[in-house]
């Protein structure tokens, strides 16, 4: 089988200001780093507006309608902005991931990434936030659970800040495991192993300024991998930030690229493992725009490999 790689040209119409880490550029060096490789594209379509409201209420998007822009940009807080394109964007992002579950789960491909942004697992409920405004992975793992009929998935989130939108949209939800290996302290300032959810299915295992590629293999192989393998998924869906790179402006766990394909070969073997190699993975951060390149065509590369 083959890999997927799903993107959309909307996606470059959400604008952020000069300066802004979370800028158009960061699409171009994730495209340029994957142009030659042998993937099976496809056209991110809007997600269906029943598909977000699974994971946000209707005053959620009755809101973002309210506060988009006419031109230029609008502040939602210090961090996270919208343009005139911007929710058109987002909806492109959610639209990717639950594409990217329906072909995964029709047999279409074995796994796929989607090149998309703004990123999403910083969106709670009703609060835009963190250069978030829809809880892209909480969409598409609802989607595969609902209109699927899957009884369990597991969503694992590398991204360096903790995914506290994402925790929030499906904590509730006793099929869908959260795991989340994170630096601390860091934005948004939660995360920590105490936060388990209503049903203990909640896993945060956050990592100190510095550690390094050891202790976050350590946290994935010893830690995190164990708790999906009890899960047991019909699917697994990952929140791939590569803002954790040595190079990242924004944080500092000093992992490389190598990283991040060891990371992805160890979630590819949980999903061979309980799943039969479904995955799905969707761009979270990474603001370097060479190490994020860099970083994306090697997770790429490994799921292309392990395809098969």
């Amino acid at each position: 089988m083959s890999t997927a790689l799903l993107t959309q040209p909307d996606c470059y119409g959400h604008v952020t200001p000069p300066g802004h880490p979370e800028q158009v550029a960061r699409l171009d060096a994730v495209l340029g780093a994957l142009d030659d490789l042998d993937l099976v594209r496809a056209d991110a379509p809007m997600a269906a507006e029943d598909d977000v409201l699974r994971a946000h209420p209707r005053a959620h998007l009755d809101a973002l309608r309210r506060a988009s822009p006419a031109s230029g940009w609008r502040a939602l807080d210090p961090d996270t902005h919208m343009s005139e394109g911007s929710l058109a964007a987002a909806f492109r992002a959610a639209g990717a991931a639950v594409k990217a579950v329906d072909m995964v789960l029709g047999n279409e491909v074995r796994n796929a990434f989607c090149a998309v942004r703004p990123p999403g697992h910083h969106a709670e409920r009703e609060t835009p936030m963190g250069f978030c405004l829809l809880g892209t992975v909480a969409i598409a793992a609802k989607h595969a659970l609902d209109h699927h009929g899957l009884n369990r998935v597991a969503i694992v989130d590398f991204d360096v800040h903790h995914g506290n939108g994402t925790q929030d949209l499906v904590e509730e939800d006793a099929r869908i495991l959260f795991c989340s290996t994170h630096q601390m302290p860091l934005y948004p300032g939660t995360g920590h192993p105490t936060e388990t959810g209503p049903h203990d299915t909640i896993l945060n295992v956050p990592l100190r300024n510095g550690d390094g590629a050891r202790a976050f293999r350590a946290a994935l192989a010893d830690v995190i991998a164990p708790r999906v393998a009890a899960h047991a998924p019909d699917l697994i869906v990952v929140s791939a930030g590569f803002d954790a790179h040595a190079d990242d402006p924004l944080a500092s766990l000093m992992l490389t690229e190598d990283d991040f394909a060891w990371a992805t070969h160890r979630l590819c073997d949980l999903a061979d493992a309980h799943c039969g190699g479904r995955l799905v993975s969707s761009l979270e951060g990474g603001y370097d725009l060479g190490a994020l390149g860099r970083s994306v065509r090697a997770h790429v590369e490994v799921l292309k490999e392990r395809a098969g």
